[in-house]
């Protein structure tokens, strides 16, 4: 008995080891292109941890706030960033957990990111802006809006996400789940698989492009980067959105919100228009508009388009 339990141990130690070596290995790997790099923005000082940004262009401030996903950075605008420049004051930030800030370990609840814009707001940027929001980013930015109105102008969301998918909360499987993914070898490397370069790819040709072969290979370096920048501790994150603590129910706040609201959907995504409807019916003062040929991501995939679409929303009065 004792030699078996000696040899399961150091069966035990060296898998954790070769699990360990697995995972250093990506961790330094993903990140020798060294593409997000740092020299053109600044670092936010926040008190959950140091906010990476971007600022350019003059004008009215606008904000622009990625998808919340750990593989997801203000890289996200890099094709329509410049243009709107032209004509507005463009902050982009990486949100905490996300790209080159940084990314403790943590439950990352939805508060906690409507704690961020407002602080941001009223810290860097310093007056009324107007936002641009994309997908799961939607919800604590209405929530934002909804509890602070006097720092937002209009609020523009590209692809919101379903109003029954926020209203789902923590559970003990949930839990169960995010305390797997949070340890420190194992979680680790559960983690490296879901966010492997073949998965990255996936995600870009199954849900963010309509067209796949518009997916250039720089932007799933930049994507595969941001994920494990930090030493995978995207993971974080992660393990808080699979257990829904991202999630909030915002019907209410979509109802008592004056500020204008503009919804821009895609055509080829699914359920598009099930979901504008049920903002619609939740709030009728709302816009919404469809880009064509484009999946998750227009601000990749057809940024002109797009573009045009947020000119007309941005300028109305």
């Amino acid at each position: 008995m004792k030699k078996q339990a000696r040899n399961f141990l150091l069966l035990t130690t060296l898998t954790a080891i070769s699990i360990y070596g697995i995972n250093k290995t990506i961790s330094v790997t993903s990140n020798m292109k060294n593409l997000l790099k740092t020299d053109h923005g600044k670092f936010f000082n926040w008190r959950y941890g140091n906010i990476f940004y971007t600022k350019q262009g003059k004008g009215t401030p606008l904000l622009l706030i990625h998808d919340l996903n750990p593989s997801s950075s203000s890289y996200e605008w890099e094709k329509i960033r410049k243009h709107l420049s032209k004509k507005y004051t463009v902050y982009a930030l990486d949100l905490l957990g996300c790209g080159r800030s940084d990314k403790p370990n943590m439950t990352y609840s939805n508060f906690l990111y409507v704690q961020l814009i407002t602080d941001f707001i009223k810290t860097i940027i310093g007056s009324k802006t107007d936002i641009v929001a994309t997908g799961e980013s939607s919800s604590f930015t209405l929530m934002a809006c909804n509890m602070n109105p006097d720092h937002f102008n209009k609020i523009i969301i590209i692809n919101p996400t379903d109003l029954s998918d926020l209203c789902k909360t923590p559970n003990k499987r949930k839990n169960a789940l995010k305390f797997f993914i949070d340890l420190p070898i194992i979680g680790t490397l559960v983690y490296n698989l879901v966010y492997s370069e073949r998965n990255i790819h996936n995600m870009f040709y199954n849900e963010y492009f309509y067209k796949d072969y518009m997916v250039s290979t720089k932007t799933m370096d930049y994507y595969y980067e941001a994920s494990h920048l930090g030493n995978s501790q995207g993971k974080y994150l992660l393990s808080s959105i699979k257990a829904n603590y991202t999630n909030i129910n915002v019907i209410h706040a979509l109802k008592k919100i004056n500020n204008s609201i503009y919804l821009i959907a895609s055509n080829e995504k699914e359920d598009t228009k099930e979901i504008i409807n049920q903002y619609a019916s939740c709030n009728p003062s709302l816009e919404s508009s469809y880009i064509p040929g484009s999946k998750y991501l227009p601000q990749m995939e057809v940024p002109n388009k797009l573009l045009d679409t947020l000119n007309i929303y941005l300028e109305s009065k």
